[in-house]
């Protein structure tokens, strides 16, 4: 299966629509805790045409467990995908130091430990977690730059920044003249709008690409759960209830009718309404499973609404007041 390709903002970068999220890789409990389960949605993915795998350094129930059985799965096939990664995440990844997770030299260390991890030579798109308060941009993108210019890395984004944060980035870039961030991850979806404030319109204002995770709300989107409950065997009805005891059902049955009427499923029509936001280049969805990567797969491609169509999502899903707005 050949998918379309979709820019990365203002950047050359291109990846498919639907993204391979990898948190669940050597996650305990999980299918995909071992290195064939990692291997069989990895190759479900490339044989359906996903390019962009996106993970983190500290991903799995050992930190680095996830980009370790990446490495060993796509060994002989890296040049097939577009392979993304994080660092800077508060969790203790074993290194001999403490220190700042955004400075120069956590930077360098985190990028040698991954590309040792996914035994490649290069990182199409390395990411920082989360904003780091201890680390002025300035020698974050400096260091990121240096990676760039020896080849270590293509292109870096940032991930759970706010609309300040990302203004601050890009400005600080422009004043300096040196590389800038071209991508943003965040939490977003139909039942997760509150980065419509300010993130996505800072993402818009500066040619960010947008990919959200969590777009399908831990799997309420998916069709696989109703009021009365989901699959036993789920994150959610085992370890995460409290996501579908509070789930606003109401509306998700309303979005259930609506994608009946159109004879196409909840999990193709929450894909369709990211896809149709200017700024969002791929939506990360994870999967420990075949059947789970091709349904996700074709939910990349499968739906395209019209304004009308979006105008009635939005109404079932309307973004919360913000709580901190003045009255």
């Amino acid at each position: 299966m050949v998918m379309s390709q979709r820019r990365v903002g203002a950047s050359g970068l291109l990846v498919s629509p639907t993204g391979l999220g990898c948190n669940n890789f050597g996650r305990s409990g999980t299918a995909t805790e071992t290195l064939a389960g990692t291997r069989t949605v990895i190759d479900a993915a490339i044989a359906n045409g996903i390019t962009f795998l996106d993970t983190a350094d500290m991903y799995g129930a050992v930190a680095g467990a996830s980009e370790a059985l990446m490495g060993e799965a796509l060994e002989g096939r890296r040049d097939r995908v577009v392979l993304a990664t994080k660092f800077g995440q508060e969790r203790d990844m074993g290194y001999e130091f403490p220190g700042a997770r955004a400075s120069r030299r956590y930077v360098r260390r985190a990028v040698e430990e991954s590309l040792r991890r996914l035994r490649t030579d290069w990182i199409d798109l390395y990411q920082l977690h989360l904003p780091d308060p201890e680390t002025p941009i300035a020698e974050t993108t400096d260091a990121l730059d240096e990676l760039v210019r020896e080849g270590k890395i293509r292109y870096y984004g940032h991930s759970n920044f706010t609309g300040w944060q990302i203004a601050e980035a890009e400005f600080t870039s422009r004043e300096r003249s040196t590389g800038r961030f071209i991508s943003a991850q965040n939490h977003y979806s139909l039942l997760a709008r509150a980065a419509e404030r300010e993130v996505l319109p800072a993402v818009e204002r500066y040619g960010l690409g947008f990919f959200p995770y969590f777009p399908l709300h831990n799997g309420l989107l998916t069709g696989k759960f109703t009021r009365d409950g989901g699959p036993a065997s789920s994150r959610i009805m085992s370890t995460r209830r409290h996501v579908w005891e509070n789930a606003p059902w109401d509306a998700i049955e309303r979005f259930r009718a609506f994608c009946d009427e159109r004879d196409i499923t909840m999990l193709q029509a929450s894909f369709g309404w990211l896809l149709a936001k200017p700024a969002v280049s791929s939506v990360i969805a994870g999967a420990t499973s075949a059947e789970q990567v091709e349904a996700n797969a074709v939910a990349g491609e499968a739906w395209q609404p019209d304004a009308a169509e979006l105008e009635i999502i939005d109404s079932l899903f309307p973004l919360p007041e913000d709580p901190g707005a003045r009255v």
